[in-house]
């Protein structure tokens, strides 16, 4: 019996992959964005406490997050009811982070990790942790689903995504400062737009996805005051609207490694000054990079 433990999206989206593609029995410990993910991908399932959900398993699995404490009071609870607890890391950046609150490590016993980068930098950040490569289920889910989205035949211009990270909201709950990595989440979309040019001269259209655990109507304002071409997405599935789109930018956002996936040309628009892209993938291009060649 596993207790699956999830609140961010990103991990959310690993967690209720690697539950379908497995056949075992499971008690859900859910909140946030990823009751919606795993509801999406497994349908209607109960959830349960936290407690309930330890005291009947076996194993506890949990994502990591960076607006709730859930996964790390279940990593707690789990070495007090001497319960084996395994976390999926879902991203490449901010290791030691994730397992922080107040300045405390709270670590699982065993950390798995979806490919060889982050095995090397789950390694180094956590020596005394086991550390496993376990294959990432949610990018096999990917790969099966790109090979049925065909790409529009309408080719009149080239079609952006911004996928949004809450990157203010994270800061200030675990740092106390929203400009802790150096710019927020709307400095990074001012700076792509003062910039469009020196990605492509023929960009026609642009949608700004929020991410899951953003407010509703975060972005009307900006987007508003950013003319026409500039839409708001996210009312379809990331893939859908990655399918429809011809480049992927963001600052670091697991769904610009997705947009990798899908072979698309990906911008990471992080404006000078902010602390650099945490995504170890060498063919994302740094927007810096384009404004200083030019």
């Amino acid at each position: 019996m596993f207790a699956i433990v999830s609140h961010d999206a990103g991990g959310a989206e690993i967690l209720a992959s690697y539950v379908a593609r497995n056949n075992f029995a499971c008690r859900f410990v859910l909140k946030g964005p990823a009751l919606a993910v795993f509801r999406r991908r497994l349908g209607d399932i109960e959830t349960c406490s936290l407690e309930t959900a330890l005291a009947a398993c076996d194993t506890v699995l949990t994502g990591t997050s960076w607006q709730s404490d859930l996964e790390l009071r279940a990593i707690a609870l789990a070495h007090t009811l001497h319960r084996r607890c395994v976390s999926f890391l879902d991203h490449w950046g901010h290791y030691i982070e994730r397992f922080e609150r107040d300045g405390h490590l709270t670590l699982p016993d065993e950390i798995w990790v979806g490919d060889e980068l982050a095995l090397v930098k789950a390694q180094q950040c956590f020596p005394k942790t086991p550390i496993s490569l376990v294959a990432n289920p949610y990018f096999a889910d990917i790969a099966d689903k790109l090979e049925a989205l065909p790409r529009p035949r309408d080719k009149s211009g080239q079609r952006l995504l911004y996928v949004c990270e809450p990157l203010s909201e994270h800061g200030l709950l675990q740092f106390g400062d929203e400009r802790h990595w150096g710019y927020t989440e709307f400095d990074s979309l001012a700076y792509l737009m003062e910039n469009l040019d020196r990605i492509d001269a023929n960009i026609q259209t642009i949608v700004v996805r929020p991410h899951p655990s953003e407010a509703p109507g975060k972005y009307d304002d900006t987007i508003r005051s950013m003319g026409t071409m500039v839409t708001l997405g996210g009312a379809v599935p990331l893939l859908e609207e990655i399918a429809q789109a011809d480049i992927v930018a963001g600052c670091e956002s697991m769904a610009m490694v997705i947009g990798l996936l899908a072979g698309r040309r990906v911008i990471s628009a992080i404006p000078p000054g902010g602390k650099p892209c945490a995504l170890p993938h060498a063919v994302i291009e740094p927007l810096q990079h384009l404004v200083e060649r030019i």
